[in-house]
């Protein structure tokens, strides 16, 4: 497995940092090794590094207070969500000050006639839909976790709503930010486009928090569809629905998502949620728009479905129906421990053109089963996007072994096929050695970025780069 190296610790530095943060914070900053190695957990298999201390701004202002404490005695900063990356992305290789945003929680403005939202960090994302809803409007990037728009900007998230909506970066219309040396800026303006200068908002979101602290959000918004139709179609083998998926977007069908369950999913779907799905691979789509366009756009995915051997073909336009189906597809993972228990997840993703898509998500199916591994496999499938979720005894030199060598393969297998080795999980540091492989001397630039905007290295040091 790739280590979690540590890095050179300033001893003097960090002890002076936590002193001065003690005066000004009091009980807002925590020592404590519980809540340390909280802040260093993460939700995969890389080693946890906790911080040295936990801070709980409520304001930008407490967090540039606390970035230029840090600067001054040149102690790293680690910016922490609701701690659902899967990457490492939160750990603290060189100690540190952890920066935990959840106390940043205000919805500061909706401006409905806009759709936009202005949010702190902390805002979750089920939380501002459920503060949108009588307003007939939603926030549609749905990574499946609750977790908190700052870490979801950070990390340039997506998940099940991508195919329509996009990810992140394309929700996102400005930023406010914390920079290395304690000063704020933003990033633009609430216009829903700009040509002013460079797009220092691009450029940060999916920074995992290695340039800038997220500070505060301006979201675009969607209204609520006036109709809303779920299906599900199984196949015999995942080729033949991908091959579907592949139709289906070609012919412009215009899908808010389509998700893939291999048949190991499957059944782990029915064991842990009480379906009773045909154990084959099988599609999940949602379809949003007007009562007569939902029916209609079902109905043209069906015939696409049935000529590559679709079948147990249903459709739904009840809320009860829907959000069961679509739990079953958020409850995964932990439907997939339930295949064996007392394994570790080992989640990793990519994503490829959808001109390759059958042959990779086909590729990694057998490479699995020819390695004796058990990896249920999902995907976002509409773009191109799919993950592996490897059942692993962290016991087992052996099985570890396996895993590691299932991760690179498949990483070089994505980057083989003009994809990339993450399509949403980010790099932090589990996928560090692949981005190289996979975008070569353009790191050098990346570096030298991160080099102009944080000379000393204390923004979330060792993750994304090499450095």
């Amino acid at each position: 497995m790739v280590q979690a190296t540590s890095l050179p610790r300033n001893e003097a530095g960090i002890e002076a940092a936590i002193e001065t943060l003690q005066q000004r914070f009091g009980s807002q900053l925590q020592t404590g090794q519980a809540i340390c190695e909280q802040h260093g957990h993460t939700t995969t298999w890389i080693v946890n590094q906790a911080p040295d201390a936990v801070v709980f701004p409520t304001s930008t202002e407490e967090v540039s207070e606390i970035v230029a404490v840090c600067a001054e005695y040149g102690v790293p900063v680690i910016p922490f969500g609701t701690g659902t990356s899967l990457e490492g992305h939160v750990n603290a290789p060189a100690g540190g000050i952890c920066i935990d945003m959840m106390r940043m929680d205000q919805i500061m403005a909706v401006h409905a006639e806009d759709l936009d939202v202005v949010v702190q960090p902390g805002v979750t994302r089920e939380q501002l839909n459920t503060y949108l809803r009588d307003q007939g409007l939603f926030f549609p990037i749905d990574p499946g976790a609750n977790a908190s728009l700052g870490g979801m900007a950070a990390t340039r998230a997506s998940g099940t709503n991508a195919v329509r909506y996009g990810t992140m970066k394309d929700n996102v219309l400005s930023l406010e930010a914390v920079m290395a040396d304690g000063g704020v800026i933003r990033t633009a303006q609430r216009a829903k486009k700009s040509s002013a200068g460079y797009d220092l908002t691009r450029l940060l979101v999916g920074s995992e928090g290695t340039l800038g602290l997220i500070t505060e959000l301006t979201l675009k918004l969607q209204g609520i569809p006036e109709a809303i139709r779920s299906a599900r179609c199984s196949f015999r083998t995942v080729d033949e629905a991908c091959r579907a998926v592949m139709m289906t977007i070609q012919y412009g069908i215009p899908v808010a998502r389509i998700e893939l369950l291999d048949a190991l999913s499957v059944r782990a779907a029915n064991a842990y949620s009480g379906l009773d799905l045909p154990e084959t691979p099988l599609l999940l789509l949602e379809f949003h728009g007007s009562d007569a366009g939902v029916v209609e756009q079902t109905d043209m995915f069906a015939s696409i479905a049935e000529e590559f051997g679709g079948f147990d073909i249903a459709a739904t336009s009840t809320p009860e129906e829907r959000n069961k189906l679509w739990q079953a597809r958020h409850d995964m993972y932990w439907a997939s421990l339930q295949l064996r228990p007392g394994a570790k997840g080992i989640s990793t993703d990519v994503c490829v053109p959808i001109s390759r898509l059958a042959e990779c998500v086909g590729a990694a199916r057998d490479k699995a089963e020819g390695m004796g591994l058990m990896a249920p496999i999902v995907g976002h499938v509409g773009d191109g996007n799919f993950h592996a979720l490897l059942l692993i005894d962290m016991d087992s030199e052996i099985e570890r072994r396996k895993a590691d060598e299932f991760v690179g393969w498949l990483n070089d297998l994505a980057i083989s096929m003009e994809g990339t080795c993450t399509g949403e999980h980010g790099i932090g540091q589990g996928k560090r050695p692949y981005l190289q492989k996979e975008l070569g001397p353009a790191t050098r630039y990346m570096a030298a970025v991160k080099a102009a905007l944080d000379p000393d290295n204390i923004m979330n040091p060792g993750k994304i780069l090499e450095m």
